[in-house]
């Protein structure tokens, strides 16, 4: 079983739960936008996935300006990110080999 958080409107996203399921996974799909991380969910994926949280949010939405976050700490980045589940970076993945933020897709390659 594996677990994708998946933003059916993203490219990267859906060309990764495809690779998922042609490498024969049962995927678990979870819409993060519709089913949002809390804080300290998003803190065990992040580092679960070996990243930094500066590393797992997207600086480039325009919210992550708008809500002046470019010199935000950890901690209030995890903030906006439970709040502002778009300022999630994506696709995250979680397989038995492992989590990885799969992007570019091809990272998925390394918990198949």
């Amino acid at each position: 079983m594996s677990t994708i958080y998946h933003n059916p409107r993203c490219g990267t996203s859906r060309n990764t739960l495809a690779r998922l399921e042609e490498a024969g996974h049962t995927v678990e799909v979870i819409e993060y936008l519709k089913h949002p991380l809390d804080k300290e969910g998003l803190r065990q994926l992040i580092t679960n996935a070996n990243l930094s949280v500066k590393e797992a949010v997207r600086s480039k939405e325009s919210l992550f300006t708008e809500l002046n976050l470019e010199s935000a700490s950890d901690e209030q980045l995890l903030d906006a990110m439970a709040a502002h589940p778009i300022l999630m970076n994506r696709p995250f993945v979680i397989t038995e080999k492992g989590t990885r933020l799969c992007r570019p897709k091809e990272v998925v390659e390394e918990i198949l």
